[in-house]
């Protein structure tokens, strides 16, 4: 009887956390496809290896899997593959399902490749994310169930966390909430770049972001990811050294040219203040948002440590790994890698080794970051067999422009499975924004599974033009296929060329010329594709954020082409030419904001419209606005390092800011020759202070205002732009 009670108790487990499975899988196609509940019949099935597997049964789709991630990705692979609709990551990028459910023809079942599936960047939390709510980030939770995203970096609200543990340290309200950045700094604060800039932050803000992470973790739990929580790195108020007057606390140089009252300070891991902190953090954080035991760490992110002595680096690791470990035994240290490839020069290989091997190897993860350009398992014996996840990074500051390597990307990843089966632990993406390239990371993402794409990226690409346009159709997987052997077949660096339009107006230099020629024939290219894809019929909002996206590539582009025309009008002197070729760039960014202006994620207004609605008042709306601007123009303070480094070809600011700086290039260089003069340095150092001044009292003086709704019809607007052009 007693046997047949325990028996029974275990059945009953087993069922509960089947139909937990079950249950968050049919909330994800209640949000997503709400006219299709009744076409899926979901099965659980067993074993540890992510798999699913798809079949037509009695008018149902059946979608087995081992957990209800597996089964979101099932789901993903029938709506993308058979109904020819993709998904977006953004809420706004709504899609239409077919009106009768396609049958699967044969049976399907797919394994994944890799046990983690990684997403998102510090960085992206302020590119992208800052002023997001619950629906939005449910919406793009569910997206990443549907790619198979099972480890994805959380560290939304734990400022409130740190809140706590600084107050019961011993400092006061105001001294904590003026160590914290405003919101959309708040990524290069935590990675111990900067403090204090848009302090104070807001208590609001603080209890809003708390009640945010539970829903958002909660979610990921839901949907069978474990979610990187923050610990602590060893980042302090400077003011902690009052309080523990023998602490081991070291002010770090200024980052990134940011004065010195904005630069951090640093809690020596050897010192014993640092396992009490670590271990309070720990304590508080996991009460409040649970853990799955995967905590980030990075020490030295873009900052030079107190030694790169390999003695040095080993005890600080270890020491850092066990003040961890003594707040949760089960813990496992997710650190990046950019690190090393930030500083190549300093961080050699014995530095290396000496700080990666310091502690347990099963309770690290590394992130090779920036694979697209370089994969430092390559450099460092497979980081000599610590597990990593090899990452696609593939946009900086979430940038507005078409990038990316899909060739490489096949090509490096294919080659890092087959040599690193060892210890290569999955596939990631680590994105500083989300903008114009969606398309690239979803790629990244179907290669962790075991798909027939995989082994064709034509397939992939035909396939893509499919589900952009919601069916099969020759323009436009010809079209795709032209982006992909051209515009898609290029790498992206740090410091790529930005658009010379969103640059802040000079003359070109020679490396700028020398671009003149292969933005000629970009152009070229895109025209055709943009032709091809108009002769589509098609009213999917992905088709028409397409053609509004290379539309805005290709005026971006034309600007720069027709201002090489310009400068060669000023070295010839000819005034009149130089006009009319001012008026006609003035024309192409009129036409630049229009086209840009017809799509949601495209809206300067719905980004400040976003940030005010934090607000509580008055001021503290105010306040985020100005933190929204200040992060896409100058980022910093007036005439830093950083400056346009987080550029947007968005509607409102194509006319405002980069418009208004243009404007007044133009009239300083027609100054100049009127008076008989050269544009020479003492002419552009006099503008460049009047624009830096513009630059600031657009962030702080709130300039324009702007609309938060999309206005006209892309498909309408591009032929009509390029009906001007030709």
């Amino acid at each position: 009887m007693k046997k047949t009670i325990i028996l029974f108790s275990l059945l009953m487990v087993v069922l509960s956390v089947h139909a937990d499975d079950i249950s968050a899988v049919k909330g994800l196609v209640h949000r997503l496809f709400p006219g299709y509940e009744q076409v899926f019949s979901f099965r659980k099935t067993a074993g540890k290896t992510d798999v699913f597997s798809l079949r037509s049964e009695g008018g149902k789709i059946i979608v087995s899997g081992n957990n209800a991630n597996s089964m979101a990705v099932g789901i993903n692979h029938y709506m993308k593959y058979y109904c020819h609709v993709e998904i977006g990551w953004l809420k706004s990028d709504t899609f239409q399902l077919p009106s009768v459910p396609p049958r699967i023809p044969k049976p399907v079942t797919i394994k994944a490749r890799v046990k983690d599936r990684f997403f998102l960047n510090y960085c992206t939390y302020g590119y992208t994310m800052p002023w997001w709510r619950w629906d939005e980030w449910e919406h793009f939770i569910d997206w990443m169930a549907l790619n198979g995203i099972n480890l994805p970096l959380a560290i939304t609200g734990q400022e409130s966390i740190w809140y706590k543990v600084w107050s019961e340290l011993g400092l006061s309200d105001a001294t904590i909430r003026n160590y914290f950045t405003g919101p959309a700094h708040l990524p290069w604060h935590r990675m111990i770049n900067i403090d204090r800039w848009f302090a104070p932050l807001p208590m609001s803000w603080l209890n809003g972001q708390l009640m945010l992470q539970k829903r958002i973790t909660a979610r990921e739990r839901e949907l069978n990811m474990h979610p990187v929580l923050p610990a602590f790195s060893g980042h302090v108020p400077a003011e902690l050294a009052s309080i523990f007057p023998k602490a081991k606390i070291t002010k770090l140089a200024p980052w990134d040219g940011y004065a010195e009252q904005y630069s951090c300070s640093f809690l020596d891991p050897m010192d014993p203040l640092f396992t009490q902190i670590q271990r309070r953090f720990i304590e508080i954080e996991d009460s409040v948002y649970g853990t799955d035991h995967v905590y980030g760490i990075d020490l030295f992110n873009e900052v030079t440590p107190p030694s790169y002595a390999p003695e040095y680096l080993s005890r600080v690791a270890k020491q850092v790994y066990a003040s961890l470990a003594n707040a949760d035994p089960q813990a496992i240290w997710l650190q990046m890698t950019w690190l090393f490839y930030y500083r190549q020069k300093d961080w050699t290989n014995d530095r290396i080794k000496a700080y990666l091997t310091a502690y347990p190897k099963n309770r690290s993860l590394l992130l090779d970051y920036y694979c697209d350009m370089q994969e430092m398992w390559k450099s460092t014996d497979k980081f000599f067999g610590v597990p990593f996840v090899w990452c696609y990074l593939g946009n900086f500051g979430g940038n507005t422009m078409l990038t990316g390597d899909l060739e490489t990307i096949n090509r490096r990843m294919e080659h890092a499975m087959a040599k690193c089966k060892g210890n290569l632990a999955g596939i990631g993406a680590t994105l500083e924004g989300f903008d114009c390239n969606p398309y690239i990371y979803e790629y990244v993402f179907e290669k962790a599974w075991n798909f027939p794409t995989n082994r064709n990226v034509q397939e992939w690409v035909n396939a893509l033009a499919d589900q952009r346009t919601g069916k099969v159709d020759a323009n436009a997987r010809q079209a795709w296929q032209l982006l992909v052997d051209s515009i898609y077949n290029q790498q992206t660096v740090t410091q790529q060329l930005q658009p010379f339009f969103n640059m802040r107006p000079a003359f070109m230099t020679s490396k700028m010329v020398s671009q003149i020629p292969q933005v000629d024939k970009e152009d070229k290219i895109l025209l055709e594709v943009i032709e091809k894809l108009l002769q589509v019929d098609s009213d999917r909002q992905s088709y028409h954020f397409d053609l509004a996206n290379l539309t805005r590539q290709l005026l971006t582009n034309h600007f720069m082409s027709v201002f090489y025309d310009y400068q060669k009008a000023y070295e010839a002197k000819d005034l009149q030419t130089m006009r009319l070729l001012a008026k006609k760039m003035t024309t192409i960014i009129e036409d630049l904001d229009k086209v840009v202006g017809t799509q949601s994620c495209f809206l300067t207004g719905k980004w400040i419209k976003d940030a005010r609605a934090w607000g509580k008042d008055p001021m503290e709306k105010l306040y985020y606005e100005q933190n929204a601007r200040n992060i896409i123009t100058t980022w910093s303070d007036k005439n830093m390092g950083l400056n346009d480094y987080a550029y947007r070809s968005w509607a409102g600011m194509v006319k405002t800011f980069y418009g208004e700086r243009w404007r007044m290039f133009f009239k300083a260089v027609e100054a100049a020759l009127k008076a008989r003069q050269h544009f020479d340095k003492a002419h552009y150092d006099s503008y460049k202070d009047r624009v830096c001044t513009f630059e600031k009292y657009w962030w702080e003086g709130c300039v324009g205002n702007f609309k938060a709704v999309p206005t006209g019809d892309s498909k309408t607007v591009v032929r009509e732009i390029l009906a001007k052009y030709q």
